[in-house]
């Protein structure tokens, strides 16, 4: 795990779904909570709990059923990419908050009003650090 939580557990869930593991262990921080939150609001999680193993913290989150096509190979049901870094951040006011795939996917956005999706940073007209797609 590197400083930058968010690309970490990013690359938890997309190494998982890519593995058709069901089960994702996240560590637990704030970022991390209200990110799970929008990820199991939206339907893109299934079910999250609480785990302590020794002193520390952890989410489990339990991915959602993909169907498999005729060939037998399952295809990846979530699509998850970090956008503002450490190194670059990048903002965005409410007017230019991108839409993905015409508003099918989810922006995850940093705003003075706490981590929240594109649509509800659109209805509060503010804007903040985009920091990852959703789709």
């Amino acid at each position: 795990m590197g400083k930058d939580t968010i690309a970490d557990i990013i690359t938890l869930i997309r190494n998982a779904d890519m593995n058709r593991k069901s089960i994702v262990q996240i560590p637990l921080t704030k970022i991390t909570e209200n990110i799970v939150k929008i990820l199991l609001r939206e339907g893109f999680v299934e079910n999250v709990r609480n785990h302590r193993e020794s002193n520390k913290d952890f989410l489990v989150l339990t991915l959602r059923y993909r169907r498999r096509n005729r060939k037998g190979s399952s295809k990846t049901l979530l699509n998850l990419k970090r956008i503002s870094t450490p190194g670059l951040r990048i903002y965005s006011n409410y007017h230019r908050i991108p839409r993905i795939l015409g508003g099918m996917g989810i922006v995850i956005l940093s705003t003075s009003r706490g981590i929240m999706t594109d649509r509800e940073a659109r209805l509060e007209r503010i804007g903040g650090e985009v920091l990852c797609y959703i789709w």
